[in-house]
């Protein structure tokens, strides 16, 4: 395939098709050095046409809490007081700025994930 900017869906397509072909290339040959060039182009496309947004921070935090085996008392602990979960849950209070250093330090949660705007 001759390599080139992704432009349409078409293109693409192709580039999807072509790619899934040559995806198990070895490593430093031509076709797994088209492989590697072939993901980058697609994955520029992809950000420009199907870009994928941030989590509303509330539901990043009840991700986290579950992969954590956490519930509401370990929450509590991590941003202050159990009242503020429930009123955060339920989006009548906000997250501060140091509940999500709190947040990010003790669960790992990204910045972005925790400053993206919510209702």
């Amino acid at each position: 395939m001759k390599l080139k900017i992704i432009k349409t869906e078409e293109d693409y397509t192709q580039a999807l098709k072509r790619l899934e072909l040559i995806f198990d290339s070895p490593v430093n040959s031509p076709d797994g050095d088209e492989a590697d060039i072939l993901g980058l182009l697609i994955e520029k496309y992809e950000e420009e046409h199907y870009p994928i947004e941030s989590p509303d921070p509330i539901e990043a935090i009840k991700f986290r809490m579950e992969q954590m085996g956490m519930d509401n008392s370990d929450l509590a602990e991590v941003i202050g007081y159990k009242s503020r979960v429930s009123e955060i849950f339920s989006h009548k209070r906000k997250l501060n700025l140091k509940m999500i250093r709190n947040l990010h330090e003790k669960m790992k949660i990204p910045y972005e994930s925790l400053l993206s705007d919510y209702k």
